[in-house]
């Protein structure tokens, strides 16, 4: 079982690897938004931030190259929001 302490550590982490993707987007595909102003379930697509298929592009790149972490073609649902960019690259990050 988890102590507090873990728990703790890791919800830090995953706070600031959402941080660091809300930047990643706001810079890499340079949205006219603070990168505060995206919440971590808000749809990338559609009415959310309204992203098209060349964002798809540069996302994929923005991830590979930040954090060595490969989105393909059958993994279309990654693109639904922060936390799911976030939860493909734990479960697929190399680890050291």
């Amino acid at each position: 079982m988890s102590t507090f302490t873990e728990i703790h550590a890791l919800a830090e982490q995953r706070s600031a690897l959402n941080a660091r993707l809300r930047s990643l987007l706001v810079e890499g595909l340079e949205l006219p938004i603070d990168a505060g102003m995206i919440e971590d379930d808000q749809p990338l697509f559609g009415r959310g931030l309204e992203l098209d298929s060349l964002d798809t592009l540069e996302i994929v790149s923005l991830v590979e190259e930040e954090f060595e972490v490969y989105i393909t073609d059958d993994d279309k649902s990654v693109f639904g929001s922060i936390n799911k960019v976030a939860d493909y690259i734990v479960a697929n990050r190399p680890r050291p």
